[in-house]
């Protein structure tokens, strides 16, 4: 069965760390690009951060500095480290596998996991 299932989520204060795991299966880890993307109550859900198969990585503006993307090509395994958590960092954390280049959501394209709630309280 192909899926990427995300853990790692829950409850933290503003100022603290997350570290979100993605494990997949069902496809060649290594060939693909990974990508973690979030969704807030009421906004719509975009890309945080992507690693490419050949390791570059990609932040968005607003997590550059905090969070930080890697892989565990052994494992299947994508992780997004999260410090210095913000009340608007909470949302639902989404890890999918060739998303494809759009900073949106598009669940037409790639292997998207069920997502992980985080919340940040100030």
């Amino acid at each position: 069965e192909v899926q990427a299932a995300e853990s790692g989520g829950g409850p933290v204060q503003a100022g603290g760390s997350l570290r979100l795991s993605c494990t997949a299966s069902g496809f060649t880890f290594d060939d693909s690009d990974m990508g973690w993307y979030r969704q807030a109550p009421g906004n719509e859900c975009g890309r945080v951060s992507t690693i490419s198969s050949r390791g570059t990585s990609y932040y968005a503006d607003a997590v550059k500095g905090r969070f930080t993307i890697s892989q565990d090509n052994a494992k299947n395994t994508v992780y997004l480290q999260m410090n210095s958590l913000k009340p608007e960092d909470t949302a639902v954390y989404y890890c999918a596998a060739d998303a494809g280049a759009s900073s949106s959501c598009d669940r037409r394209f790639g292997i998207w996991g069920q997502g992980t709630q985080v919340t940040v309280s100030s």
